[in-house]
C-alpha cells in the first residue's frame, strides 16, 4: 500500500519526474543496460540482456569487465551462438571464467538452459510468457513459472554429468519470489526488455509496462525507505512489491519508469538517509525523513538472490 498517496501524487510525482528526465540520457551513467542497448535484433538483445543483468552484481567495474568477457566470447550474434552452443566444442571457451561466486561451469549450465529456451520456444519471451496472463497485475507468477522451469532444465553435463552442486552459481540466475527474493536481476532484465526510452531498449511486446516490479537493490531499498515507499525493512519480495505499488499510484502505466533514476541517485551518493549530512545534496530534499532510523542490516540485501 502506497504510504502516503495523497503527498505522493501532489508533491512526489513532479520532483520524481524531473529526477527521470535528469536520468534519461543514453549512457548518462555506467550501468550494464549498455550492453542490451548494444544489438539492433531482438533475439541478441534478449540473450545479451539476461547475461548482463545475470551478472550485473558486485562492483561496477567488475560488471562491465565480467559481462563484456562473456559476451565476447558469444561474438556479434549471441542468439545464434546459443542455440547453435555445442558443450564438448565450446565449453572450453568459459574455464578460467570466474565472477564471484559464478564459475565457467555455471556459465556453460547457462547456455545449455538459455539454448533450451530458444529450441524449444523460439525466444526468451516466448518461454517467459507461458505462464503470465493478462491480467496478472504484474509478473510474479510468470517469473515463479519461468524460474521453476528453467530450473528443470538438465544441465549435468557443465558439471561433468553429475547433478549440479546445491548451491551452484547456475542456480542463481534464477531466483523465485515464492523463496521470498526480490528477484532484482531477473526485474532487472525485464525492465530493460519490456520499457523503451533513452535508458530501456525494449523489445518485447508481451508483457506490460504496468507489470513489472521495481529491482530491489541496495539503493532503491535505501531511497525507497528514506521516501517511505514502504514499510518493509527486510529486502525481499514482499518490500520490491510495496514499493512498487507505491509507485503505481504516480504512474499506474509506467510504475517502475523511476527505478534507474532513484537507483543512480543512490550509487552518487546523494541520498543522506540516516547520515549526518542529511538531504542537504539530494534532488529530492524536502520529501524524505533523512534522519531517519533503521538497523544497518535492513539496508542490506543478500548478497545472492
Amino acid at each position: 500500500m502506497p504510504a502516503s498517496p495523497i503527498r505522493d501524487r501532489v508533491t512526489l510525482k513532479p520532483r520524481l519526474d524531473e529526477l527521470y528526465e535528469s536520468f534519461n540520457v543514453p549512457d548518462s551513467a555506467e550501468d550494464p543496460v549498455r550492453f542490451a542497448r548494444r544489438y539492433a535484433d531482438v533475439r541478441d538483445r534478449e540473450v545479451a540482456g539476461f547475461i548482463a543483468a545475470g551478472l550485473a552484481f558486485g562492483r561496477v567495474a567488475s560488471v562491465m569487465a565480467s559481462v563484456e568477457a562473456v559476451l565476447g566470447r558469444l561474438g556479434p550474434h549471441p542468439a545464434a551462438f546459443v542455440c547453435d552452443f555445442d558443450l564438448r566444442r565450446d565449453g572450453a571457451l568459459f574455464k578460467d571464467f570466474v565472477h564471484r561466486w559464478t564459475r565457467g561451469a555455471d556459465i556453460n549450465a547457462l547456455l545449455l538452459t538459455l539454448r533450451h529456451m530458444l529450441r524449444e520456444h523460439g525466444s526468451l519471451e516466448r518461454f517467459f510468457l507461458e505462464d503470465l496472463r493478462p491480467d496478472d497485475t504484474d509478473v510474479e507468477r510468470a517469473l515463479e513459472s519461468f524460474s521453476t522451469r528453467a530450473c528443470a532444465v538438465d544441465v549435468r553435463p557443465a558439471y561433468g554429468g553429475r547433478r549440479p552442486p546445491e548451491r551452484a552459481g547456475v542456480g542463481y540466475f534464477f531466483p523465485r519470489p515464492s523463496k521470498g527474493s526480490g528477484c532484482k536481476r531477473l526485474n532487472l532484465y525485464l525492465r530493460w526488455m519490456v520499457r523503451q526510452d533513452q535508458i530501456d531498449p525494449g523489445g518485447w511486446t508481451g508483457v506490460k509496462r504496468s507489470q513489472l516490479i521495481v529491482p530491489l537493490d541496495t539503493h532503491i531499498i535505501r531511497i525507497g525507505r528514506c521516501l517511505r515507499l514502504t514499510r518493509h525493512t527486510s529486502p525481499g519480495w514482499k518490500m520490491a512489491s510495496e514499493i512498487t505499488a507505491t509507485l503505481r499510484a504516480l504512474d499506474p502505466e509506467d510504475p517502475i519508469r523511476y527505478d534507474f533514476s532513484i537507483c543512480h541517485l543512490g550509487m552518487i551518493n546523494a541520498c543522506g538517509f540516516t547520515t549526518p549530512r542529511r538531504d542537504r545534496e539530494c534532488p529530492l530534499r524536502g520529501l524524505c525523513r533523512p534522519g531517519g532510523r533503521t538497523r544497518a542490516a535492513s539496508l542490506r540485501p543478500s548478497a545472492r538472490p
